[in-house]
């Protein structure tokens, strides 16, 4: 297979997969977001509490308020988006129009009565959590707030993580100003199931976009470090790496092993480091995205 078409087929896949993560974040405001209630983050929460107060579509409300936005963003940063967020955008408009009429009225109301409002928080922000970092994986992204925190950003120097945080904050506290017949304490609990969507939307991010990828790197100290290595090597099936060591005090050179290994492992490793050397000094750190032989392939395979 030649390379241009290898590269088509790669594009074909990532847009494929970048409208599956939107169906998925569809379907969780459309199952357990909206019919509760509640408000998420980003412009669909803004979207959905225009919905709210007006009873106009959210999916036009997103598609405007998105538009409005890239706009801004093309003036002010230039051609910073691709193609694939703009299509994520156009997607997500789509699907939230034509999801509703998808599900059963039925199903939604027994899901709901069944579970309450928390479960459904809760399952809201692990779907929606899902859909987007699948989104997000293949290069897409469903603008709204990160082209806000791009814009803040190039003026202000504030983290775009900062910025979009504050405004799912202020997003889900809007709760309160929505038109209803609840009292005040039911309206504080919808807010605050609301913010436990977000929280569990952003763990379950982090999850499936860095979970699989989280490793540890071991850094040994220790007199035995020959030893300690062909150990490693035989009985772990692990690579070493030997680096120079001075120590600071005592001005006696020395080997320090570097062994990067799965999290799986690391409790093995530190079993075996102890028996060769219980006097051994060591220091583990978690890493994300490790790439070559025995881990991840490289990022342009």
């Amino acid at each position: 297979m030649s390379k241009s078409v290898k590269d088509i087929l790669s594009e074909v896949k990532a847009y494929f997969l970048i409208a599956l993560g939107l169906l998925i974040y569809s379907i969780a405001w459309t199952i357990f977001i909206i019919p509760n209630g509640l408000l998420g983050g980003g412009i669909t929460g803004v979207s959905a509490l225009i919905n709210y107060c007006t009873g106009f579509n959210i999916s036009y409300s997103y598609a405007i308020i998105n538009t409005i936005l890239i706009l801004i963003a093309l003036k002010v940063l230039g051609s910073s988006f691709g193609a694939k967020t703009i299509f994520a955008i156009a997607i997500l408009t789509v699907l939230l129009k034509v999801v509703p009429s998808l599900i059963p009225t039925t199903f939604i109301e027994e899901l709901n009565t069944e579970n309450g409002r928390f479960i459904g928080a809760i399952c809201a922000g692990i779907l929606a959590g899902v859909g987007i970092a699948i989104t997000i994986s293949q290069g897409g992204s469903t603008g709204g707030t990160d082209i806000i925190a791009l814009i803040v950003n190039k003026f202000r120097r504030i983290p775009p993580g900062k910025t979009i945080l504050y405004c799912d904050i202020i997003i889900v506290a809007c709760t309160l100003i929505i038109p209803s017949e609840d009292n005040w304490s039911t309206r504080i609990a919808t807010m605050l199931y609301g913010y436990i969507l977000i929280v569990v939307n952003s763990f379950t991010l982090d999850l499936v976009l860095n979970g699989r990828k989280q490793s540890t790197q071991i850094m040994v100290f220790s007199s035995k470090y020959e030893e300690l290595a062909e150990r490693i090597c035989k009985d772990m099936n692990r690579g070493v790496t030997l680096l120079d060591s001075q120590g600071g005090y005592t001005r006696n050179p020395g080997k320090v092993l570097v062994i990067v290994l799965k999290r799986t492992e690391t409790n093995a490793m530190l079993k075996l480091i102890g028996k060769v050397d219980p006097e051994a000094f060591i220091s583990v750190g978690s890493v994300t995205g490790v790439y070559g032989k025995g881990f991840d392939p490289m990022l342009n395979q």
